[in-house]
């Protein structure tokens, strides 16, 4: 199972035996021990293996910074699929690993057990690994076939719109019909008294009242969410490997979109599990579970640092209290359901109580004109929306493709009253100068400013 470290390859099975008679179901996980520097190439790209490109350099850097100052430390990543996968750092302590390995079990149950991962696992497959491996081939065929600057500005364009997905639709669906569909295809249409009697005169050309010409559908026929499957499928001139990329982000964005979506669910439940596993398994040393339980206590508490006031969610800490809350109350029966049928909105708005809330000194807060922070509201309702907001339409803006024109030229534009957010300008001129690379035809994006006026930013030609 591990490679190496006998005592925590001991441990894991035992500790795997231990989960699976408290009733934790899951697919075979394959650990592995790696480097830390390996641990952050995963965690900044996303996967092992995935396609080159320059942000993720950038992201690297960022986590370098964070994990240099000592506000981000990577214990593990773990990748749902059958069997799952699950990285270690192979400096941790052994109590850090012990404790890893019980936590990794509960995503494994979770990932599991949860409806919306096992949706887009049967709609993308169990082996995310080989598949993004092989993309990354293909895409390194692609550029020395095509070149750098080339391959780079597909990749520009498909990952800036990586959360563009429509996650009610299909992984694989089929394109638009190309014409209209009438109500019964198959009924005439209805008959025009004054056109039959003016074809019966004599010497009339019935050709005088010919059938119009078939009408040909609007593209798209209804806002289209689903930016990355529309591009492919409907940009003029995109060839065949630009439109393998745009599907190759798109399938990994809907691989990753369960986990976004029960980020506070899958972890909570996570740590809840390694919590209680690490409980009762009454093998494991004295001084290693007090060295893993002190891992655990740094893991879900809810201060940034000596109890400094922390303006941001930490999503082990609420996940794990709200657990505890509901499993208390309602018993692990009822924990389970929950965890198969919710996501994170239906979790939150359902399962965090204004007690809880108050526990937990939950809050919303503003930030003054002077750079000060003022807490504004502690309400039920308000706590819970904000807690979710970031959440929505998979942390981007709600944007849809509207009209593509008979030049070709594409309209977008954004659902403000639906989306609730406002639109970062410079972000989105940059996103449309990308995307018009690859449409190669103008695109337009309609908005509203400040004022709640109607703007139109445009990319202008390509």
């Amino acid at each position: 199972m591990l490679a190496t470290d006998k005592d925590l390859i001991d441990y894991s099975k035992r500790i795997e035996q231990l989960a699976t008679d408290l009733g934790l179901d899951h697919y075979p996980v394959d650990f592995e021990l790696v480097p830390n520097n390996f641990m952050m190439e995963i965690s900044v790209y996303g996967l092992p293996v995935r396609m080159p490109h320059w942000s993720f350099g950038v992201r690297y850097i960022h986590q370098l910074i964070r994990q240099g100052m000592g506000h981000s430390r990577i214990f593990e990543v773990m990748f749902p699929g059958d069997p799952c996968h699950a990285y270690l750092v192979n400096n941790n302590t052994l109590p850090e690993n012990t404790l890893v390995v019980a936590h990794v079990l509960g995503h494994a149950d979770f990932s599991k057990r949860n409806h919306l991962f096992a949706r887009f696992m049967e709609m993308a497959g169990g082996h995310i690994l080989e598949q993004a491996a092989a993309r990354a081939h293909r895409i390194e065929a692609a550029l020395q076939e095509h070149g750098q600057e080339k391959v780079e500005a597909v990749l520009d364009a498909a990952l800036a719109l990586e959360p563009h997905i429509d996650t009610n639709r299909e992984l694989h669906r089929p394109l638009y019909p190309a014409e209209p569909e009438r109500r019964e295809r198959d009924e005439p249409a209805p008959v025009n008294p004054f056109r039959h009697r003016y074809q019966q005169l004599p010497g009339e050309d019935a050709g005088l009242f010919h059938k119009p010409p078939p009408k040909h559908a609007q593209i798209p026929p209804q806002p289209e969410y689903d930016l990355l499957w529309f591009i492919a499928h409907y940009a003029p001139d995109m060839q065949g490997w630009e439109r393998d990329i745009f599907l190759a982000v798109r399938e990994e964005s809907y691989y990753f979109y369960p986990v976004f979506a029960c980020q506070i669910m899958n972890e909570g439940w996570a740590s809840y599990w390694h919590a209680r596993l690490l409980r009762e398994a009454d093998f494991l040393p004295n001084d290693l579970y007090l060295s893993a339980i002190k891992a655990h206590s740094d893991v879900v508490r809810p201060y940034a640092a000596e109890r400094q006031l922390s303006l941001a969610i930490n999503p082990y800490h609420l996940g794990f209290s709200m657990w505890e809350d509901i499993i208390e109350k309602k018993g692990l029966e009822e924990a389970r359901r929950i965890c198969a049928e919710e996501d994170d909105f239906g979790f939150i708005r359902n399962y965090l109580t204004e007690e809880l809330i108050e526990k937990l000194e939950l809050f919303v807060y503003e930030t003054r004109d002077d750079g000060g922070i003022k807490i504004s509201d502690n309400n039920v309702y308000a706590v819970r929306e904000a807690i979710l907001a970031p959440k929505f339409n998979y942390g981007a803006p709600r944007i849809a493709a509207t009209r593509m024109h008979v030049d070709g030229s594409l309209e977008l534009a954004h659902d403000h009253a639906s989306d609730g957010r406002g639109l970062d300008v410079r972000r989105a001129e940059r996103v449309l100068e990308y995307l018009a690379r690859v449409w190669r035809r103008p695109v337009s994006l309609t908005t509203v400013g400040d004022s709640g006026n109607v703007r139109v930013l445009t990319s202008g030609k390509a």
